[in-house]
């Protein structure tokens, strides 16, 4: 092949992913140190960026790159880079570079909207900027192209492969599942906190939540952990991994399992091969397999008996007013099955009902169906046909969560994608390496985090999705893996 064409690519790529690096880093900035007053410049940095970025990728030449490389390469390292680039490519040069920039600085000043209007619990200081949100995204569908519906577009950037009739099919197969075992689990668990009344300081939270981090394999060296209103994890390189938690101070509960959940994010980021930054195939594959590794950490093992059976003593030295409480009331209240407004903190039985009402809202809004000032009726009265609770305030309804405004529409149905490929993965990886059970009783992950970068992490974009499934694990993933893990956990026999 012409060596010119794709070294000339890698070099593209690499310099686009120092820009790229750069703006995941202001993005981080944005949600932890940014003062107020900096956040109309944040726009406007941001729309530089991506409009340079864009620009720099659309131009005629990169083009001819790609048609010529694609001419003579053989190798399968070189294809997966390539099979990227066009499908990025063809993509991105249906978008004007106006469009992206105005995109950009949006979301910016979306976010800043959100925060304000879900600390007074008030949409309609939100609604003028995701209406505008809303409106960018449908443009950039409707230049994209799809094969079904708009939506299909959107869903596009996150998960490859797939489609809204596609996931629509899996939820509803799940939904069919879990209903039953919803109701009963709901029926049967209790609701007591056995510190009730207790204080958490958030320094011990803090020095807790490092210690079970470092433990799990996350590198400190490589990475943080801070404040902020909605935990995420920026991952900038493998190098310089940033994860965020909230804390309150009457349940420890509520900051560990949001740094378990992005220390699993901040694992797959750090696994991925630091050797092809500025490649596709040096990014994860798709939004799926990323929450795959974040609820494979927070639930599978985070909120297993195992687990507290060793966490539980280091627990009560760093909070002594859980001495009184046992492994087994632990167990129980980390895996209390509770109908409750706020996803971020639901428990695994009922979080995928949280998804369904989402991912129903965005299929309305993007099919015409559903307008801005309409979305938290929709939302309550969705809301409490699946969990029987009237909405009682926007911060608990439509404005608990801040994908909306940062434009990422087409996300929330990749948490139930990695619900399900979670438990598919736990059970490939316990198959096919035993010890991997007897370690973990020992509060050692190592095999378990061996066994992900291998199969996972270092994969990177090498294989779509649903092959990088196939290839780990040796079978499709389906809903059967997840409900009977839910119900081995959940139910009483």
């Amino acid at each position: 092949m012409s060596d010119s064409a794709y070294e000339k690519l890698l070099a593209k790529g690499r310099e686009i992913q120092l820009v790229g690096d750069a703006q995941a880093l202001l993005g981080w900035d944005q949600e932890v140190l940014l003062p107020k007053k900096g956040i109309a410049y944040r726009g406007e940095q941001m729309a530089w960026f991506s409009g340079w970025a864009h620009e720099q990728f659309v131009s005629a030449e990169v083009g001819d790159w790609i048609d010529e490389a694609e001419a003579a390469s053989e190798d399968e390292l070189e294809k997966a880079n390539l099979r990227e680039w066009r499908h990025n490519y063809n993509r991105a040069t249906c978008l004007p570079k106006e469009l992206v920039e105005e995109f950009a600085q949006a979301k910016v000043l979306s976010q800043a909207s959100w925060a304000e209007a879900r600390k007074k619990s008030d949409f309609e200081k939100f609604a003028p900027s995701l209406t505008r949100l809303i409106e960018l995204c449908r443009e950039q569908a409707e230049r994209w192209g799809y094969k079904d519906v708009l939506y299909d577009g959107l869903i596009d950037r996150f998960e490859r492969g797939t489609s809204t009739q596609r996931i629509s099919e899996t939820l509803g197969d799940l939904r069919d599942k879990l209903i039953p075992v919803v109701e009963e689990a709901v029926a049967t668990s209790g609701d007591e906190v056995p510190w009730e009344g207790s204080e958490f300081p958030i320094e011990q939270q803090r020095a807790f939540n490092e210690e079970v981090a470092r433990s799990i394999g996350f590198d400190f060296d490589a990475g943080r952990v801070d404040t902020a209103v909605h935990p995420f994890c920026s991952g900038m390189a493998p190098f310089d991994t940033r994860l965020t938690t909230r804390y309150n101070v009457s349940d420890f509960r509520s900051s560990l399992f949001g740094v378990l959940h992005e220390v699993g994010h901040g694992l797959y980021e750090q696994g991925l091969n630091p050797d092809h930054r500025g490649q596709p195939i040096g990014n994860a594959v798709s939004l799926g397999l990323h929450e795959s590794q974040s609820r494979l950490w927070e639930n599978h093992v985070g909120r297993s008996r195992a687990f507290w059976e060793y966490w539980l003593p280091r627990a009560v030295e760093y909070f002594p007013t859980l001495g009184g409480v046992s492994v087994e009331q632990m167990y129980a209240s980390v895996n209390q099955a509770n109908l409750s407004y706020i996803r971020v903190e639901s428990d695994e039985v009922t979080y995928d009902l949280h998804i369904l009402l989402r991912f129903e809202i965005e299929k309305a809004i993007f099919a015409g169906e559903l307008k801005t000032v309409d979305i938290p009726s929709a939302w309550n009265e969705r809301f409490e046909q699946y969990f029987g609770l009237p909405v009682n305030s926007d911060s608990n309804g439509c404005l608990q969560d801040i994908h909306w405004s940062m434009g990422i529409f087409g996300y929330f149905p990749t948490y139930s994608l990695g619900n399900i490929n979670a438990a598919h993965l736990t059970n490939a990886a316990l198959s096919q390496s035993p010890e991997i059970k007897d370690q973990m009783d020992r509060a050692d992950y190592s095999g378990l985090l061996s066994w992900m970068r291998e199969k996972i992490h270092a994969r990177g974009s090498v294989l779509l999705p649903d092959e990088l499934i196939e290839e780990s694990t040796g079978s499709a993933a389906n809903a059967t893996a997840l409900v009977d893990h839910l119900k081995s956990r959940y139910l009483r026999a």
